[in-house]
């Protein structure tokens, strides 16, 4: 089990009209990844905190997000649609990532988003 390190925290960058790919893996403090068979997963960026207003929305669920099972990967996924429709005037953002299994929520990554606009388009 990972135990109750705090969440990661890391800057990540949305190119309005791109695809947002970010690929994870979630290991133990070994280095061994943990099996994440049995987890769904949930990832928003909102403007700011109390934003009522999802900038982006994936999960599981959705499709947004891929887990690997065994091997503790993280694929997470925006389609370009999504980056495109966020307003112009919104240039950065928060985010957090997390992974859940039954009652347990595991908050495993954080940070801002630096949200870069669209030229061609």
């Amino acid at each position: 089990a990972a135990g109750n390190m705090a969440a990661g925290r890391r800057k990540i960058k949305i190119e309005k009209g791109a695809t947002f790919l970010w690929n994870l893996t979630w290991k133990d403090n070994t280095g061994t990844p943990i099996n994440l068979t049995g987890y769904t997963a949930r990832m928003q960026v909102r403007h700011t905190i109390n934003s009522t207003e999802k900038l982006l929305d994936m999960t599981t669920e959705n499709g947004g997000i891929v887990l690997g099972g065994a091997l503790g990967t993280i694929a997470i996924t925006g389609s370009a649609t999504a980056t495109a429709a966020i307003a112009d005037n919104i240039k950065s953002g928060v985010y957090d990532l997390e992974l859940v299994n039954g009652s347990i929520v595991k908050r495993l990554m954080e940070g801002e988003a630096e949200i870069s606009p669209e030229v061609t388009r």
